[in-house]
């Protein structure tokens, strides 16, 4: 499947699947970007993406970014819709330090992870409850 994609700095590569297993792909940070002690950065990202029809891409944190930054992901994941794709719609990746000193992330540095997934609309149906199920499981924990 190809995804149409516009990279700001052509100097910095295409994202890219590292491995023939890799189902992520990797986002690097186009510049140089400080994030100070219980603040929030905005990385920008190098690219704007044009989602094919009925594909969301999801931004996820890569496994190392804690380990190797102490950095993390405010918000668990992040969410590009489809019409997110105009000239100044560059992904930004959002991660909030959480440590007692600055954080630097370098320019080039693998700071998130993409991956797209089906995502077809659907029309909602209103019901009443008795149509929804008999039982109820509880939530938060409850087959713990």
């Amino acid at each position: 499947m190809k995804v149409q994609i516009h990279r700001l700095d052509k100097d910095l590569p295409l994202p890219k699947y590292e491995t023939s297993g890799s189902f992520g792909f990797d986002f690097l940070a186009r510049e140089d970007t400080v994030i100070e002690p219980g603040q929030i950065g905005l990385v920008p990202s190098n690219v704007i993406v044009k989602c094919p029809a009925e594909l969301a891409l999801l931004i996820l944190p890569r496994s190392s970014t804690y380990r190797k930054t102490g950095l993390v992901f405010p918000h668990s994941v992040g969410l590009v819709d489809q019409d997110y794709c105009g000239p100044e719609d560059e992904i930004f990746i959002q991660l909030v330090n959480p440590r007692n000193h600055d954080v630097v992330v370098k320019r080039g540095d693998k700071i998130a992870q993409g991956l797209f997934v089906r995502s077809p609309k659907v029309d909602f149906v209103e019901v009443e409850p008795e149509f929804l199920g008999k039982d109820s499981r509880g939530g938060f924990g409850s087959t713990d």
